[in-house]
């Protein structure tokens, strides 16, 4: 329906080509909308939702079937270990480094058009290291991978976000981090087998990839919906425009929408801003680098552990939402803050002979069930806390996350050469102690550091507006029409 709301646009700075004296009238939907990305029904938010969660287990498996088959691909491409395994951390730079553009860039551009540009590359990238004629070639294409396959891992909070209310997204985000950290177990045991076989090698692991990654682009097309509530609203507002005749239909984005400069500034620098700006991100952002640039050197899971912890937090965080808000997220993240350095120090100083090889095997699951439960909830809490600029926020929490991944396998062997296993192991669970007090720090004092936030203080005033019902709703072109 209409209502005669009208909103008056008082300055010639407004991108609306809209005389200053004419009123506009704003473009929204009207509560129950089934365009409304947020009323999708649940089989189709959770068709979105997996589709996402098959891109981030595509290019986490892409990336551990890749380092379990170096010896295969060393004998073929005459290379040294130390260039196979540039093609493993570069990869990681790839996943840090673009979504700091595509992530914002989907934000005011659309969701869909970016998954499936990326999608495209990413098998071609693959084909590309499948038939690589030298280690030169692989490591090229290793990079494009990253960067074309880090919409699998930065995007997917964002369109989870997108669709799903606040109390429902705790099991979504738990199939995206459980299909991320189970799939790098998966890609290292599928890949050794495939690498193992004498008649196949390295090449073959990466054409059954290309062959996922094919399917997947397939489906990416058929199944997934633009999710990006604002780009919704601007091709609604576009439609009624066009069967009215009437240039006044306008949405919020509209009026204000920046030129392609102003665009492509804000796509490089949102994420970086976040990063160096807001302690929330920045505090997540070094507890999830640490702890996923040791996940790339020991490359073993516990995800099923770490989905049931998530389970209960869910409901936790359902149980306290009331009392706590947001920060109502971190109760296990709290206790997996002195389960990761305690398990670490276990494994460091079991791992022998002459012990039972379950006892460090035990610390080792317990570390992995950790780094689940921070991995997942890392999402949650800067999805709530970030809403609009969710994407950007995780963006920059996935460039400190990648930047460690491709540190730690550079590290590793020189380190583990020079201060045993039992002292490096020890010196990681030395440094995650350091980093326990985060989710603590956050949970007693999350919400007075968000309200001395700028980004945070922007965001509450949107969502006040959002709740002022003073905007003006266009049920369809047709309903528009007809009342007139």
């Amino acid at each position: 329906m209409v209502d005669d709301t009208r909103t008056r646009v008082s300055s010639l700075s407004c991108t609306t080509h809209v005389p200053q004296d004419q009123e506009l009238i704003l473009v929204n939907f009207d509560e129950g909308d089934p365009r409304d990305p947020k009323n999708f029904s649940y089989a189709r938010k959770w068709a979105i939702t997996l589709t996402c969660c098959v891109f981030s287990a595509i290019t986490a498996a892409a990336s551990s079937s890749y380092s379990i088959s170096y010896e295969s691909m060393m004998k073929d491409l005459n290379c040294t270990e130390f260039q196979a395994t540039l093609g493993l951390g570069l990869y990681a730079v790839g996943f840090g480094i673009v979504p700091l553009v595509s992530s914002s860039f989907s934000e005011e551009c659309g969701r869909r058009p970016v998954y499936i540009a990326s999608s495209v590359l990413f098998l071609l990238a693959e084909v590309m290291n499948a038939l690589a004629p030298n280690i030169q070639t692989v490591i090229v294409s290793r990079v494009l991978q990253g960067v074309f396959g880090s919409t699998g891992a930065s995007l997917v909070g964002g369109t989870i976000a997108d669709i799903w209310q606040p109390h429902e997204r705790g099991v979504p985000m738990s199939m995206f981090a459980f299909s991320s950290i189970c799939s790098l177990g998966l890609g290292s045991v599928f890949g050794g087998l495939i690498a193992a076989s004498p008649h196949l090698g390295w090449r073959w692991v990466q054409w059954v990839h290309v062959m996922f990654a094919g399917a997947f682009v397939l489906s990416v097309i058929l199944v997934f919906s633009e999710t990006r509530s604002s780009i919704v609203l601007a091709r609604i507002a576009k439609d009624v425009r066009k069967t009215t005749g009437d240039p006044r239909y306008r949405t919020n984005a509209e009026i204000d929408k920046p030129n392609i400069l102003s665009l492509i500034k804000t796509s490089c620098t949102r994420p970086l801003y976040l990063l160096l700006t807001e302690p929330i991100v920045q505090s997540f952002s070094l507890w999830c680098g640490f702890t996923w640039g040791v996940v790339y050197c020991l490359l073993d899971v516990a995800a099923i552990m770490g989905l049931i912890a998530n389970v209960y937090q869910e409901t936790l965080y359902r149980k306290y939402f009331a009392t706590k808000g947001q920060e109502a997220r971190l109760y296990v993240p709290c206790v997996a803050a002195i389960v990761l350095p305690v398990s670490m120090f276990i494994y460091a100083w079991t791992a022998s002979p002459n012990i039972h090889w379950i006892v460090p095997v035990i610390g080792l699951t317990a570390f992995m069930t950790g780094v689940f439960v921070i991995l997942q909830v890392a999402f949650l809490y800067l999805a709530d806390c970030y809403g609009p600029y969710a994407s950007s926020a995780q963006a920059g929490q996935s460039l400190a996350r990648n930047v460690m991944a491709l540190i730690f396998p550079l590290i590793t062997q020189q380190m583990f050469a020079t201060m045993t296993y039992k002292w490096a192991l020890t010196l990681w669970a030395l440094l995650s102690a350091v980093m326990a007090p985060i989710p603590w720090v956050l949970f007693f004092f999350g919400s007075g550091i968000r309200s001395r936030s700028k980004v945070s203080r922007k965001i509450m005033e949107a969502e006040l507006q959002q709740l002022d019902g003073d905007k003006t709703v266009v049920s369809s072109p047709t309903e528009e029409k007809s009342m007139q």
